[in-house]
């Protein structure tokens, strides 16, 4: 039997399928990528971090766990958020693969944003000048 040729060995690598594993909770697949989920909680964290979208309310530790609290739902929302809609944008803007985990990451970002606005839409709450609810 003659030894296989280097080029066959890579023509098979660079043919073989790519293998993304998916997250099942209770035997049912989510569809979740975790990659892309790891990409939207990173932008989650940036937004939290770096552009302060859960702004501290105080300096006592009530305050504190409330705040902590709030952060960890945060990115727990924004990177469900990006881990979902990824797919669709990608499909949406016809965006190459690669782009992906930007794409991801950039959701996980603005998502707060993106919620807030899209449930303000749906459901418009009457906000007088001063910006709060009457």
């Amino acid at each position: 039997m003659p030894e296989p040729t280097t080029t066959t060995a890579a023509a098979t690598l660079a043919t073989a399928p790519a293998a993304v594993s998916v997250i099942t909770a209770f035997g049912v697949n989510l569809g979740l990528r975790p990659d892309v989920l790891v990409a939207g909680f990173a932008g989650a964290l940036v937004a939290i971090i770096l552009l302060s979208t859960v702004p501290p309310e105080g300096d006592t530790w009530q305050h504190l766990v409330r705040t902590t609290l709030r952060r960890m739902l945060v990115a727990l929302a924004s990177s469900l958020t990006a881990g979902y809609l990824t797919p669709m944008v990608m499909l949406a803007i016809a965006m190459p693969d690669p782009l992906m985990l930007g794409v991801a990451f950039g959701l996980g970002a603005g998502a707060q944003k993106v919620l807030r606005w899209a449930i303000e839409r749906v459901n418009p709450l009457d906000v007088d000048s001063q910006g709060g609810a009457r």
